[in-house]
């Protein structure tokens, strides 16, 4: 179990912005910065991180937290793994505890999956370097194919022994679960037989964004045709496909700072690139380029630059690709190698600065590129051609943005020799034609649904109320500020009047004391923890300090914190100073809102007890508590009085 004393060192040192960073390609925006939703599909930015506070909010999910919180809700971690994660990023040594039996058992399913492939990536990487074959075949194989043992090291690559079941064996004596050994499909399990899935193959772990071994790849090197040549690990609860980019983990920070990601289909075009200098590149692996790749690659950049290999049919089945990125907002360039080559030839063929100008030397608009690649089909024939045309119309109408659609039809029509006229109308006709298929699809979804009556929900006043009362306290609970009471006076025909006298005090003093007075007890739990903990702070120091909410172990508390914090930030992300729409600051309107809060709160708390001594009544038939109630409407009355409310 880590100490606490490591868990203060690491709060105190962890920013959020550097964080969050990894992840999420982020920009200033005043004394913050903003960036796209990772945990959403947005094109305009929800998501803030606030470095004066050291906590983070994102608009579009509503999830909210500070650094660790960030990793345990963007990479699945627990506490302990995200605190272990910041640790090893700022150099931090842990120190821990004995874990108890109970504690050990806690550990999920999942971290217990991660735990497997991570143990896989350090047993194939040490028969690699460390046994006779794993030098004799593995390691031979890696430096034939250039690549040199910091590059090996920096992919954490490895090799499977020839044998059925000598990794199983290993990791059952070190005391991992078959379960999770089959889960993760490292093993495969056959009534009672079990043996290794990459036997005789080197490997190549694929990483998630943060590090974490998801999976591996892995690639035969015998002339076997009746074996695949390249195997993966299969879709688990920790490994999608669809959802992985191999070298993300290795090219993120190069991908933002070059603001711009170079994809490649496969392992070895990723590792040679690096080799040459070039970082920000991914792989999709051999597979089709999905939706949920191309927005892994948005958190970081903007700009594409897809790399094909010199083989036009390769390129035609990949070119499909580029309309899924267009869809997504995204800028798209294009550079094909020579025939016969792809990216890993062409680098190791090349020196660093060659590979690096025929880059961008070569890099084409998609437009250009497309056009270029399927003229060679159309020749003269003016039917081909015309459906050349609409083909590279269909392209333009998945870019969501109006200007750059207009853009490219300009410069479509110029290349193409075709008028601007003709292309326009042609785009507003699928474009249109999209727009009822849509409509449509829409339609047929709620036409499935059984059409229920939906009662509107009931409005929890009491909830809303004593989350104001912990907005006020988290924003606002140190100021000083000048409070009018309204004191009831009874004249001598026993007439009572509301009259002013003025106080000054701390926010949250004057909640306390109110609340203290009446006996209020909050109904909702987070709440209460939030309530005391700072009334706690208060006691004992005058003052209260938020930062220890931010970061508390309870998730939701933190939670809670962070989204009533950044609340006041939203309007930085709507501009809406420049729309002319400025807000009233709450600071100048404090007093009111503060007195507000608690006369609501006992107005509510009023009525509930009104409507319980009614129900009592109507139960019981009885009627000696009428006089109780006439007192508490009274009482009602004079609150709204204080409100400046009509009953």
């Amino acid at each position: 179990m880590i100490t606490q004393q490591t868990i203060e060192k690491v709060f105190e040192t962890a920013r959020v912005e550097e964080v969050v960073g990894e992840f999420v390609q982020l920009k200033k925006s005043g004394s913050n910065f903003k960036g796209l939703s990772p945990f959403t599909e947005e094109r305009t930015p929800s998501f803030m991180v606030s470095p004066v506070k050291q906590i983070w909010k994102d608009f579009s999910s509503g999830k909210g937290g500070n650094a660790i919180s960030f990793l345990m809700e963007h990479e699945h971690y627990s506490y302990p793994e995200a605190i272990r994660w910041l640790a090893k990023k700022y150099n931090i040594e842990i120190e821990e505890t004995e874990q108890s039996d109970e504690e050990k058992e806690q550990v999920s399913e999942r971290e217990s999956m991660f735990l497997v492939t991570n143990f896989a990536k350090e047993y194939f990487y040490d028969v690699l370097y460390n046994t006779p074959e794993g030098k004799a075949i593995g390691l031979t194989y890696f430096k034939e194919r250039g690549f040199r043992e910091q590059t090996i090291k920096k992919f954490e690559l490895g090799y499977a022994i020839d044998q059925w079941d000598n990794f199983t064996k290993t990791a059952l004596e070190k005391g991992y679960n078959l379960k999770y050994l089959e889960k993760t499909g490292l093993t495969v399990v056959k009534e009672n037989k079990q043996f290794d899935r990459f036997k005789a193959r080197v490997l190549f772990p694929i990483h998630s964004i943060s590090g974490r071994v998801l999976g591996f790849g892995g690639r035969i090197l015998t002339n076997n045709k009746k074996v695949a040549k390249y195997i993966n690990s299969p879709e688990s609860e920790i490994y999608h496909k669809s959802k992985v980019l191999y070298g993300i983990y290795q090219a993120k920070k190069e991908i933002a700072k070059q603001d711009n990601c170079f994809l490649v289909e496969g392992y070895t075009d990723v590792i040679s690139f690096h080799q040459s200098g070039i970082e920000n590149v991914v792989a999709s692996s051999g597979t089709a380029l999905t939706p949920d790749q191309i927005r892994l690659i948005n958190r970081l950049t903007k700009n594409i630059t897809v790399l094909f290999d010199g083989d036009d049919a390769g390129i035609r089945a990949s070119i499909r690709g580029i309309d899924l990125i267009l869809e997504q907002g995204m800028n798209v360039k294009v550079v094909s190698f020579p025939e016969g080559e792809d990216p890993d030839s062409f680098a190791k063929l090349n020196s660093s600065d060659e590979l690096k100008t025929y880059l961008k030397e070569n890099a084409l608009d998609f437009i250009a590129f497309k056009v270029s690649l399927l003229l060679k089909d159309a020749a003269d024939d003016p039917i081909k051609k015309a459906s050349l045309i609409r083909d590279i119309v269909v392209s333009i109408s998945k870019i969501p943005d109006t200007i750059k659609r207009e853009v490219y039809v300009q410069e479509c029509a110029r290349v193409m020799g075709v008028s601007e006229r003709v292309l326009f109308s042609e785009l507003a006709q699928i474009l249109k034609k999209n727009s009822k298929e849509a409509i449509k699809h829409y339609q047929k979804e709620q036409s499935l649904e059984v059409v229920k009556q939906v009662t509107q929900p009931k409005i929890d006043s009491l909830y809303l109320l004593e989350k104001e009362i912990i907005r006020i306290l988290l924003l606002y609970g140190n100021q000083e500020v000048d409070f009018t009471d309204w004191v009831e006076v009874e004249d001598e025909e026993g007439k009572i009047t509301l009259e002013k006298e003025q106080h000054t005090n701390i926010v949250a003093k004057e909640l306390y004391l109110h609340l203290q007075e009446d006996e209020i007890e909050f109904t909702n739990d987070v709440f209460k923890q939030v309530y005391y903990s700072l009334i706690h702070q208060l006691n004992q120091n005058e003052k209260i300090a938020i930062e220890q909410l931010v970061h508390h172990k309870n998730n939701n508390i933190a939670q809670l914190v962070t989204s009533v914090l950044m609340d006041e930030e939203r309007y930085i992300l709507s501009d809406w100073q420049r729309k002319e729409i400025f807000v009233t600051e709450t600071k100048k309107v404090l007093p009111k809102l503060v007195t507000d809060a608690i006369l609501n709160i006992r107005r509510i708390l009023i009525e509930k007890k009104i409507n319980e001594i009614l129900n009592d009544i109507k139960t019981q038939k009885a009627s000696a508590d009428l006089e109780e109630v006439n007192n508490y409407t009274s009482l009602k009355k004079r609150l709204f009085e204080k409100l400046n409310r009509v009953v």
